[in-house]
């Protein structure tokens, strides 16, 4: 049985469009524990909600498919990166990754504003308060219940625009957040700035 999971990216940096053209790439970048603990536990076949981040609006772009896993991130060990980690060695990698296939466009793009509206979808990790990992497990049925989002027509957008930020509760009843310390690194998108390439 596959996993699911939603993974997160900057448009500007890498989005779907790109995915699609080069079929295939490695989830280079990630530079938090959580994020990594994360890949760590996929699965080739697990599928994916490719997110479009730090966009207006952000929200679910298409679908992907992790096809390889324990991957080295050889961002690592470029001193040219802004992911260079000068505590990792050939011997001793620290950062991991996945590959990535493509799989398809969404019918339509599903926005963040429209997962909030979904009361099945409140307890998906995206909306929790202070949840900026850019990898995040998501549940079959919240995975399925997006797709079929974007085979729907859009909410109006006026909804859209008055979509209530609504945080899951606790058990036992609202508690204020504890604070969190600043994330590092990856934990809010995916990707350092891809070395060039032709046509990229």
């Amino acid at each position: 049985m596959p996993q699911y999971w939603l993974m997160k990216t900057e448009p500007e940096t890498f989005s779907i469009d790109d995915l699609e053209r080069v079929k295939i790439e490695p989830w280079t970048g990630v530079r938090s524990m959580f994020a990594r603990f994360h890949m760590r536990n996929m699965h080739v076949g697990d599928e994916v909600l490719f997110y479009h981040s730090s966009t207006e609006p952000p929200g679910v772009a298409g679908l992907a498919r992790i096809v390889k896993t324990h991957v080295i991130d050889e961002t690592q060990f470029d001193p040219k990166s802004q992911y260079y980690d000068p505590k990792a060695t050939r011997e001793k990698p620290i950062w991991d990754c996945v590959d990535v296939e493509f799989v398809t466009r969404l019918p339509r793009y599903v926005q963040l504003a429209e997962i909030r509206l979904q009361p099945s979808l409140e307890d998906m990790p995206l909306l929790q308060r202070g949840m900026r990992l850019s990898v995040q497990p998501v549940t079959e049925a919240q995975y399925k219940r997006i797709v079929e989002m974007a085979d729907e027509p859009a909410p109006p957008e006026e909804a859209l625009k008055n979509a209530p930020v609504k945080w899951p509760k606790k058990k036992g009843g609202a508690t204020k957040p504890k604070a969190k310390a600043k994330p590092s690194g990856r934990d809010r998108t995916r990707r350092a700035a891809p070395k060039k390439r032709k046509g990229r």
